[in-house]
């Protein structure tokens, strides 16, 4: 199983970037998916999860209402759509995905996720 995430960079503040995950080896449309975040010097962060159906999703304080998250299961690709980005955003992401056979949901602890990609690195300059 493999997940690559794609899309970070060097944004200023206030702008936007989009995330893609990518996998090979998974049935995409079996597993929930979340992408997380670390900082330098930080704990590993929960920032959005969506569900395999795409029914549920959830977000962290820090960027409700800033991200979305979205999920193409034809494509096997999960999307992080950030916008109105700040300096605290500044961090690696990273995408994961669950065990299969598990229910409809979305995980908000890492523990729950078995399968995780290299992350990408996201700066906004102030």
């Amino acid at each position: 199983v493999q997940l690559q995430a794609s899309g970070g960079g060097m944004v200023e503040t206030g702008g936007s970037l989009r995330l893609s995950c990518d996998q090979r080896g998974l049935t995409f449309s079996l597993f929930n998916m979340g992408w997380f975040r670390q900082a330098p010097g930080k704990e590993r962060e929960f920032v959005a999860g969506l569900s395999r159906s795409g029914t549920y999703s959830n977000y962290g304080d820090s960027v409700k209402g800033r991200f979305t998250i979205s999920r193409d299961n034809a494509k096997g690709t999960v999307y992080l759509q950030m916008n109105s980005l700040k300096p605290e955003d500044t961090a690696v992401y990273s995408c994961a995905a669950d065990g299969a056979q598990s229910r409809d949901f979305v995980w908000r602890t890492p523990q729950s996720y078995k399968y995780w990609g290299q992350g990408t690195l996201v700066t906004v300059s102030s």
